[in-house]
């Protein structure tokens, strides 16, 4: 009797990759934000992961799902080789959106910022200079990054604008308003987390309980080491390393798994709002919420890249 070969065994499902990576391709920031979540500073450095590893992991991520890459650091325009691995992200299909202080915009990074796939995020705290730069620790940067901003505007370029509420009596309600005369019309506040310096300043560990609860719900960050995170916010959360594995490990593991598991989902309120304990000032109405259609529904601070920027 002729027995027939054995069947050959399947490939399990491949897991879920999230369709939104934050790339932290660099720790260096012209910035001294006492509430950076990162730590950057002028005199920190670009990390271990190379140019071959940062595209290596965005030809994976786009081979396995993932639409949406977001350049960020640190100022992400000081790594050494930002703008080619924005344009190998554009070839491999992805979109791409780049989270800068808009400190300081090159020339030819204006042209890059123009592609249609490229949109641009930025940080803004004061409509008043003063308490803006003393916020970022950089006498010009309100100057340099409203300018910048209004730049964007001009040249059609989607930018979206987020405002940490720091401390009673600071002007962020007046910093929106300002923005949105400018012809922003994404522009949302939310209050500081204690993660990284803030974090270090309050004296406090960092807990889940600072995320925004939608942290690796098709979302995930890379870091300037290599580490894989559930977001940047959630960096004290590592679940993966893909300087010795492949993203496909990394969100098959069990240590994905374990980490987002961890992370306390929040209840979303009608209108689509995110939880009350989450943004402050709160926003005047629903329709000002956390928009699915634009912004992921998501409350990161000040829709920095904690959360799914889509457009």
């Amino acid at each position: 009797m002729t027995i027939a070969p054995e069947a050959p065994t399947l490939p399990a499902t491949r897991p879920a990759v999230p369709e939104f990576l934050e790339l932290e391709i660099t720790g260096r920031c012209q910035l001294t934000c006492g509430h950076c979540y990162a730590e950057s500073g002028p005199t920190n450095g670009h990390g271990t992961m190379t140019g071959d590893d940062w595209r290596r992991v965005i030809t994976e991520a786009a081979t396995l799902g993932t639409k949406i890459v977001q350049f960020i650091g640190g100022e992400p325009t000081l790594a050494p080789e930002f703008a080619g691995l924005v344009g190998h992200a554009l070839d491999a299909g992805l979109r791409v959106q780049v989270y800068s202080n808009l400190y300081r915009v090159r020339a030819d990074h204006w042209d890059l910022f123009a592609h249609p796939r490229v949109s641009l995020g930025t940080s803004y705290y004061s409509d008043v200079a003063d308490e803006h730069d003393a916020i970022t620790g950089r006498k010009g940067s309100h100057g340099s990054t409203r300018a910048n901003i209004v730049e964007a505007v001009r040249r059609g370029i989607p930018v979206k604008v987020g405002i940490v509420h720091m401390r009673d009596g600071q002007r962020s309600e007046e910093a929106r308003a300002e923005m949105a005369a400018l012809g922003v019309d994404r522009v949302h506040i939310d209050r500081v987390r204690a993660v990284g310096n803030a974090s270090t300043a309050k004296a406090l560990i960092p807990s889940t309980s600072e995320l925004c609860g939608r942290c690796a719900d098709g979302k995930a960050a890379i870091l300037p080491d290599g580490k894989v995170a559930p977001c940047v916010l959630g960096r004290f959360l590592p679940a993966g390393d893909v300087k010795s594995g492949s993203l496909e490990q990394v969100f098959a593991g069990p240590l994905w798994a374990q980490v987002a598991a961890s992370i306390p989902r929040r209840k979303r309120t009608a209108g689509c709002l995110p939880d009350e304990d989450s943004c402050q000032p709160a926003p005047r109405n629903a329709s000002e919420g956390c928009n699915p259609d634009q912004d992921g529904s998501d409350c990161s601070p000040a829709e920095t890249p904690a959360c799914d920027p889509s457009y």
